[in-house]
């Protein structure tokens, strides 16, 4: 399930410059985020592999997106082929996202296309204040929603949900991606 690796070069200037703009140090971005101090010193070195929770996970204290620790925001045509965007995985490579617009300067949402492989949930622990995650199903089925109240759905439904509290993801067929977007409010 697995394609193209995080851009670690991307990763690590960014979350750098965002962990000094924000003032904290390297051990009380990872004390918050719940990561080891270890980890967080070798993304910011240029070294690893992060999973999309790790990333989360720093993003919710650093108060950014994701996406911006994976693409500078550029004024440009982009079309990205299936198989050829920005994938970050899980750490239970069942579940992957594939960022496929990054939120510019002044609007607030990112698009990922999302695949997952049908086995256990993958669950999401809450992110930024006030996020709001939409998704459509573009192919299977999967039931997701908040923790607390999921919802199946099939080709073509959509949902809504807070996306700053604690939400799932289960595949229930082979071969189920769906589009997100997030939106920062």
């Amino acid at each position: 399930m697995h394609k193209n690796e995080p851009p670690i070069a991307q990763i690590a200037a960014t979350l750098s410059s965002e962990r000094k703009r924000s003032g904290l140090s390297i051990a009380e971005v990872a004390r918050q985020a719940n990561i080891a101090k270890s980890t967080l010193s070798q993304l910011e070195n240029g070294v690893g592999n992060p999973s999309i929770e790790t990333l989360w996970a720093i993003c919710v204290v650093l108060d950014i997106p994701v996406s911006r620790l994976l693409e500078a925001p550029k004024q440009e045509i982009k079309v990205i082929r299936y198989g050829e965007g920005v994938t970050v995985a899980s750490k239970r490579k069942t579940y992957q996202a594939t960022l496929l617009a990054a939120c510019p300067p002044n609007a607030n949402r990112d698009i990922y296309m999302i695949e997952v492989a049908p086995g256990q949930p993958h669950y999401s622990e809450p992110h930024n204040q006030g996020v709001i995650e939409h998704v459509l199903i573009m192919q299977g089925s999967a039931r997701l929603g908040l923790v607390s109240e999921s919802y199946e759905l099939n080709e073509g439904d959509y949902i809504c949900y807070p996306g700053d509290l604690p939400h799932m993801f289960e595949a229930l067929q082979e071969g189920t991606r769906a589009i997100l977007i997030s939106e920062h409010r």
